[in-house]
């Protein structure tokens, strides 16, 4: 019963996320796929980059959004995002209830991953990466507790999680931190450790060796397993621009609650002299970690902590009695848990508007009619709709940062989008034709008093311009000699 309202909980929560600006990039990318068979290992859809190296890591989820659309077009996207967001909190539920032998406190586990969810639950390669995540954390517990061959769990689930998402990377860390904490067998005050015995601790090892193997299982080989860790430590990589890979900052709720969560957990084990496990203060550690260098990863920081959390306040809450059970009234509860979400889930003209709301589609619409040809600058949130809904007009920069800013067009956008440098500079050096900016941009006031550019559309999302004259021999020249 409790399952069935965290679901209802999810289908509410995502009823409204339809348009995420990646979401078309990662369809665009499953649908090359599908077609052609074939996994791209360079740009196809930017002029900017210059068909750079890429590597679509997450290629299998990209093709399992694209399956979604094909069975069921923005309603079989939709109903991915639900079925996804359900499964991951009810699956952090389930470990939460393992882990703590309560499966009543475990709801408040479940409503931690969803708190700090909120900051992710997207149509996005990573709701699978998170889901695998909080799996593997259910296997290795089960394999330390339980029967040590539920270990040999994780090799089939990393050779799943190499082609889903770069999260697996986190998962090898996970595992090794479970793996180190093995070996400590100490108390000291509330902190706990507990050695393994040593058949148990060698299966893990084997159980880890194995789970690298399974990396290679990818059609990409090494470059596949080394991308993340590539992507993470390139000092070129400026991640600065893309608000949620920026340092955590304490500009909404989500924030207070990440102070609020650790010190609930520290309180708790000072106050009521619960124990902390070691293991557990390593994994927090990295939860903090990660949580304070990038927002977004608020997201992997409730997944870790919402086990712990509930596995400290169990003894707060009177334990699960199956003789004590009212049937009927939670099977009323399921049913009604059921149609509340049937219900909610969003019709095709309600996802349609949501897309109109945030995306150019009329200015799309006027592209094609006016029959606007030649090289195009783009808003960088409107980068992944044009991938997928004007692939005849390759975009200047979308949604993958990565490529972009080892090709040099991050740094080079930013100045102009926020006037740094003289705009006519880039306009000039990629021969733009025209531009389609937001309507919040403030370069739409610099390119209504910029000499040569004209505004001919706008609406409510997006504003277009056009070169009313070629670009100057000045700029030109000065670029050239840069």
């Amino acid at each position: 019963m409790l399952a069935c309202l965290l679901a209802v909980l999810a289908v509410l929560t995502v009823r409204e996320r339809f348009d995420d600006p990646d979401m078309w990039w990662h369809l665009k990318t499953g649908e090359v796929i599908w077609i052609t068979h074939t996994i791209p290992t360079t740009d196809l859809f930017s002029y900017t980059t210059n068909h750079h190296a890429w590597i679509p890591h997450e290629w299998l989820s990209q093709v399992l959004i694209y399956g979604a659309y094909r069975l069921g077009g923005y309603s079989g996207l939709m109903l991915w995002l639900c079925l996804l967001t359900a499964a991951l909190l009810i699956a952090g539920y389930i470990l939460c209830s393992v882990y703590s032998g309560n499966s009543k406190t475990a709801l408040l586990g479940g409503l931690t991953i969803w708190l700090f969810g909120t900051i992710g639950f997207a149509i996005r390669p990573q709701m699978i990466g998170y889901l695998l995540l909080v799996v593997e954390l259910l296997l290795l517990h089960l394999g330390q507790t339980r029967d040590r061959r539920w270990f040999f769990g994780l090799p089939p689930l990393f050779a799943i999680w190499i082609n889903c998402h770069g999260s697996f990377f986190f998962g090898l860390a996970l595992a090794g931190v479970f793996l180190f904490s093995s070996y400590f067998n100490f108390q000291s005050g509330s902190l706990v450790a507990t050695s393994w015995d040593p058949r148990r601790r060698r299966t893990m090892t084997l159980a880890l060796i194995l789970s690298v193997v399974a990396l290679f299982i990818n059609p990409v080989g090494v470059k596949m397993i080394l991308y993340p860790l590539n992507t993470m430590l390139d000092p070129a990589m400026g991640f600065n621009p893309v608000s949620e890979w920026q340092p955590l900052q304490f500009s909404d709720g989500r924030s207070f609650a990440f102070l609020g969560v650790l010190g609930c957990i520290f309180l708790l084990v000072i106050v009521r002299r619960t124990e902390l496990l070691w293991r557990e203060l390593l994994v927090l550690a990295v939860g903090v970690w990660l949580a304070a260098s990038h927002v977004r990863m608020l997201f992997v920081f409730g997944i870790l902590t919402a086990p712990i959390l509930s596995r400290l306040i169990s003894t707060s809450w009177d334990g699960y009695d199956a003789k004590r059970d009212h049937p009927l009234p939670n099977a009323a509860f399921i049913t009604i848990s059921t149609l509340v979400a049937f219900l909610a889930f969003p019709n095709h003209r309600n996802l349609k508007t949501q897309v109109e709301e945030h995306s150019p589609v009329k200015a799309v619409e006027f592209i094609r009619t006016q029959h606007l040809s030649g090289p195009m600058l783009n808003e960088w949130v409107f980068g992944g709709y044009l991938i997928w809904a004007a692939p005849e007009h390759p975009v200047f920069i979308d949604g993958r940062g990565d490529v972009f800013e080892w090709a040099g067009v991050v740094e080079e956008f930013g100045k102009w989008a926020q006037v740094q440098t003289n705009p006519n500079r880039l306009l000039d050096k990629y021969q733009i034709s025209f531009c389609v900016l937001s309507r919040e941009s403030p370069m739409i006031v610099v390119l209504r008093l910029l000499p040569g550019w004209k505004q001919v559309y706008s609406d409510n999302v997006s504003v277009v311009f056009i070169r009313s004259a070629p670009p100057s021999p000045k700029t030109q020249s000065l670029d050239s000699g840069i």
